[in-house]
């Protein structure tokens, strides 16, 4: 009479984490964070890696003009600008996860930042006493400690000194804001936290993006959820401050805008005039064997898009809300963010022609034909035999 049950709860499980490869995302030595491509589409990630020694440089030389590669932005409240971000940006559909169909981006959070990305979001697990970015369990995708993580952004902050960041970090193990703060601190980063001038609930006015470069104090970081502690008053409870549309589509059709969390909050309108800062959750879900959903790529050209006309695009629901809500939205989160691109969109919402930008592939990044053979083999074949040893695992823990 249990089986049906496990049953449901591995398939639920495996369908959380997205089809997780069950090893370790492998870092390195391409600049960035979670690995980089290594397939036939190397030369593409070289170009990039290459060409984020050129971003760097421009946005050092331009440090008394441009903001978050604009000068239009440099005197904008950090609230009244569109941050663009990369969803699950630790877990990497490339070479070093063998093109898992469980990643959310193509390319690693460094080459993100360097190509204008500025929100960075990841799940965060208590891995055996370390804090590990691991899709839904560490089990399924690790992709290295938070500290590591951490390392690499500040080593990007160090190098662009006109660069405003923002952290989204999911609090999968509910750990203490010291368990986070302590990372932070051993990491370096913490001396560029921003602690704003409420740390208890939502802000009308935010600092321009130059105060928070004067004082460098330039990463800004949300932490779903955490209660606040006095000694980290930088790690900021998302709650308190933002407010999120749903996520989970699996439509074109499913985008909007209204209020899907907090709970606490009865509308999008109504968090508005309460000082919070929109987030808009614009990535879609596809269903494969077994119910079990991943992120769609199928549809991502689409889905990333900066037009304005399109069902499911971008564009489209960023002008909706912007029109529904009486002000853009402050956070946009996307899977591949290359494709698209979807930075054009928060372009068009602040009104800005950027500079200083490395420049990546707006094509979809594939393996070989026959590795691309091999991954919709896992994608089927281990997929159930996956399942099968979740429900084995959890049948003999519960006997």
């Amino acid at each position: 009479m249990m089986f049906p049950s496990i049953l449901a709860t591995s398939v639920a499980l495996l369908s959380l984490a997205g089809i997780g490869q069950a090893i370790p995302q492998q870092g390195g030595g391409n600049g960035g964070f979670g690995g980089g491509p290594q397939s036939q589409s190397s030369r593409v990630a070289t170009t990039a890696t290459r060409a984020s020694t050129t971003a760097t440089e421009a946005a050092v030389s331009t440090s008394t003009v441009a903001c978050n590669n604009s000068p239009l932005l440099c005197n904008r409240n950090y609230n009244n600008i569109t941050h663009m971000g990369a969803h699950d940006a630790a877990f990497l559909r490339d070479s070093s996860t063998s093109f898992s169909i469980s990643g959310n981006q193509f390319y690693n959070a460094t080459i993100a930042l360097s190509a204008g990305i500025r929100l960075l979001q990841a799940q965060v697990h208590n891995s055996s006493g370390t804090l590990e970015l691991c899709h839904t369990t560490c089990t399924l995708l690790d992709a290295g400690s938070l500290e590591a993580f951490l390392m690499e952004i500040k080593t990007w902050m160090d190098a662009n000194t006109n660069e405003v960041v923002t952290l989204l970090l999911v609090n999968s193990d509910d750990e203490s804001a010291a368990t986070f703060g302590s990372v932070f601190e051993s990491s370096g980063i913490s001396t560029y936290g921003y602690t704003p001038t409420s740390t208890t609930g939502p802000i009308s006015t935010w600092p321009t993006l130059q105060t928070l470069i004067t004082a460098n104090t330039r990463l800004v970081t949300f932490i779903a959820s955490i209660t606040y502690d006095s000694s980290y008053p930088y790690l900021l409870n998302e709650f308190d401050y933002v407010f999120e549309t749903a996520f989970g589509v699996s439509s074109m059709s499913g985008f909007n805008c209204s209020l899907s969390r907090p709970t606490s909050l009865s509308s999008s309108t109504a968090a508005i005039s309460s000082g919070y800062m929109g987030l808009l959750n614009h990535f879609a879900d596809t269903v494969e064997v077994f119910g079990i959903s991943i992120p769609d790529v199928t549809d991502i050209a689409t889905t990333n898009s900066a037009d304005t006309n399109t069902t499911g695009a971008l564009g489209t629901q960023g002008a909706e809300c912007d029109s529904e809500w009486g002000t853009k939205p402050t956070f946009i989160l996307v899977d591949f963010w290359n494709v698209g691109p979807a930075i054009a969109t928060a372009d068009q919402l602040n009104g800005i022609t950027a500079t200083g930008r490395t420049s990546v592939s707006t094509a979809e990044l594939t393996a070989s034909s026959s590795l691309g053979v091999r991954r919709d083999a896992w994608g089927l074949g281990a997929v159930a035999g996956t399942a099968i040893a979740v429900v084995a695992l959890v049948n003999i823990v519960w006997l």
